[in-house]
């Protein structure tokens, strides 16, 4: 009589839980490589902001350290406080510096006229190649910070008080060429919260205090 040999295999009902499983494992695998990539880009955007906010802060603390004494007249002549803070419009606060680089060095003055802009959430630093302009004189642009929702400024005057405007007091009693002891300013971003800096305008380190989003 004879004996049918025993054949080895996988049966249906094997094959298909085989597949469930390697479905189930391949679906694991890609979520863990989108998360770690995920991740991964979130790190770099991260990283990526906090160099911006540097740089920014880096520009933006030289020149308020480094104001000077020095009023200046604009395009129409009049004369313009050495620094000017609670502008209308998207100026925020303009001021004369010293410590101009002179890579070249070019026969100029190492003085310079800069100033800070909010304007369609991107806080701009402006400069100009003279320190008295002329009527068509454009200045030059620079984005430092990006979504930007609000900048507020105050200034701290000789009596140690906080004013939101410089100079202060009444036009007829200002002095043009008076600078305040320190300049507190606020940032607002959409992404990273609220940072607040004061720089000192004579020598010295300015004070940091990041508080967070709200």
């Amino acid at each position: 009589m004879m004996q049918r040999k025993a054949v080895n295999g996988f049966t249906l009902l094997e094959l298909m839980a085989a597949m469930a499983i390697f479905s189930l494992l391949s679906v694991m695998a890609y979520a863990g490589l989108q998360s770690a990539m995920t991740n991964k880009e979130h790190t770099e955007n991260q990283a990526q902001r906090l160099v911006e906010l540097q740089t920014a802060f880096m520009f933006i603390g030289r020149d308020f350290e480094q104001a000077i004494s020095r009023s200046v007249r604009d395009g129409f002549g009049e004369v313009k406080s050495a620094l000017e803070g609670g502008e209308f419009g998207a100026t925020l606060i303009s001021l004369t510096r010293a410590g101009r680089t002179n890579f070249l060095q070019i026969p100029r003055s190492t003085l310079q006229r800069v100033a800070y802009e909010l304007e369609d959430d991107s806080f701009y630093r402006l400069s100009w190649p003279m320190l008295d302009q002329d009527f068509d004189q454009e200045p030059q642009r620079q984005e430092l910070l990006k979504n930007v929702k609000k900048v507020s400024l105050r200034y701290l005057d000789n009596a140690f008080e906080w004013q939101d405007q410089w100079p202060a007091g009444f036009e007829e009693n200002v002095n043009p060429t008076l600078l305040p002891r320190a300049i507190e300013a606020t940032w607002e971003f959409d992404d990273v919260g609220i940072i607040r800096r004061v720089f000192r305008l004579s020598a010295g380190e300015s004070v940091i205090d990041v508080s967070p989003s709200p």
